[in-house]
């Protein structure tokens, strides 16, 4: 399964960490600074990274919520291939989070990127709908 990491910059930190922490788990993971070159078409590499993945996890934050995120959101909303695949992980509480996110499976981060990176491993086993 591959697995794109959606997230804004405030929240690297704990996306570096989740991304590794699946990478190890065995699920190939998309992540930006793993897939994006200095130079490169930044839009297309993201696409193709959509287009590639099974399922996403996108960290929500107030940060999230005003970036260009909302779009990769939509895409993994509209994309058959997603559902029951996108996993929103609550990176900060945000009151601008859409309504859809809160209908999903959230996940709530741990105390250790180890738990965190178990519970979406979780989330992501559960039978996909449709």
């Amino acid at each position: 399964m591959r697995v794109f990491i959606s997230h804004s910059s405030s929240d690297k930190s704990l996306a570096r960490g989740i991304a590794q922490g699946l990478r190890d788990q065995g699920l190939d993971v998309w992540f930006d600074e793993w897939e994006l070159q200095p130079g490169g078409n930044f839009a297309k590499a993201i696409g193709k990274g959509l287009e590639s993945s099974d399922a996403m996890v996108v960290l929500v934050s107030p940060e999230s919520m005003q970036s260009w995120q909302r779009e990769e959101i939509q895409y993994a909303i509209t994309t058959p291939r997603f559902e029951g695949r996108l996993i929103p992980v609550m990176a900060k509480p945000s009151p601008d989070v859409p309504w859809i996110l809160q209908t999903m499976n959230v996940v709530r981060p741990g105390r250790t990127n180890a738990e965190t990176t178990r519970r979406i491993v979780e989330a992501l086993q559960q039978p996909a709908a449709g």
